[in-house]
């Protein structure tokens, strides 16, 4: 790893963890050494990252995804968010990711990162964890936010995995929907079955097929295998983890599969009505938590 950026490393085992708290609590690279081979189960960071999405995973506080327009509604009031050019009209995945996080607890396996928002550019205070927690064969990360300020916040949690794409890695999760998006992947309308060649509970390929969905009503449960190197990953979450985003863009080396907890622009869904969208309000002084884990194997 480049020495041009601060790094945290926790190992267990023959794995290791490569965490950047300075950089957006940002995960660098998640390996394990099986017999003579090492293998990436997150796409590794090349070089010194210049945004989050050059890293291995990045976190989703206090939203995932995308807000349309950079403006939603809440409790009688709009939140005009920053514009970010690389982002477009929408920003999106929150604000975690582009600050710098702490370390506020150590140990060789083990970290607790916190970040603080005092209200400026994001107008309601929160403070957001992270805990990493690594064994010889599973990467555990808790998430939680904190609504610090005196009024009700509208809230979300999210993991950004980056997966390494080959010509024969697979995805699989059983899922009740999928909301269909518009050309600005802004969600539509709620499908139930997913339509085919969109469907993980059949299988998403990623190397042939290109998808950028939220799925609703997955069993929390995802395996992810890449049979040429003889590895499997199983992703596994909880409620309020209730929703998965599977983006396979064409021509990259990668694949994303997120546990998140609100479907895209849901503030602003939630504003017109609907119900179903995963939105969470907090209360002053209350906290969410999500959780997630990742349990590999590989033959030596």
């Amino acid at each position: 790893m480049d020495q041009g950026i601060a790094t945290l490393e926790l190992a267990a085992g023959d794995a290791r963890l490569v965490l950047a708290p300075a950089f957006g609590g940002t995960i660098l690279s998640y390996t394990s050494q099986i017999g003579p081979r090492r293998i990436d189960w997150f796409r590794p960071t090349a070089g010194v990252p210049k945004q989050p999405g050059d890293t291995a995973c990045f976190p989703l506080v206090p939203f995932s995804s995308r807000v349309r327009d950079s403006r939603f509604r809440f409790n009688g009031r709009t939140v005009e968010l920053p514009r970010v050019e690389r982002y477009g009209a929408h920003f999106r995945h929150g604000f975690g990711c582009l600050g710098a996080w702490d370390v506020a607890e150590q140990a060789a396996d083990r970290a607790v990162l916190e970040f603080r928002e005092s209200g400026s550019a994001w107008p309601f205070p929160f403070r957001a964890r992270q805990e990493f927690h690594l064994a010889p064969d599973a990467l555990a990360i808790t998430m939680e936010v904190a609504n610090t300020g005196r009024e009700s916040m509208p809230a979300g949690m999210g993991l950004h995995p980056y997966f390494p794409r080959t010509p024969r890695s697979r995805v699989d999760a059983t899922v009740a929907g999928m909301w269909e998006a518009d050309a600005e992947v802004m969600p539509l309308r709620l499908v139930s079955p997913p339509p085919p060649g969109h469907d993980p509970g059949r299988g998403i390929v990623p190397s042939a097929t290109a998808v950028d969905c939220v799925y609703a009503g997955w069993s929390h449960r995802a395996r992810i295998a890449w049979p040429e190197h003889r590895a499997m990953l199983t992703m596994t979450s909880a409620a309020p983890f209730d929703f998965l985003v599977i983006f396979t863009p064409p021509g990259q080396d990668f694949f994303c599969v997120e546990p998140v907890t609100h479907i895209t622009d849901a503030f602003n869904l939630a504003a017109d009505g609907r119900q179903n969208t995963g939105m969470i309000v907090l209360a002053p002084g209350q906290t969410a938590k999500a959780a997630a884990n990742f349990h590999v194997e590989a033959e030596v």
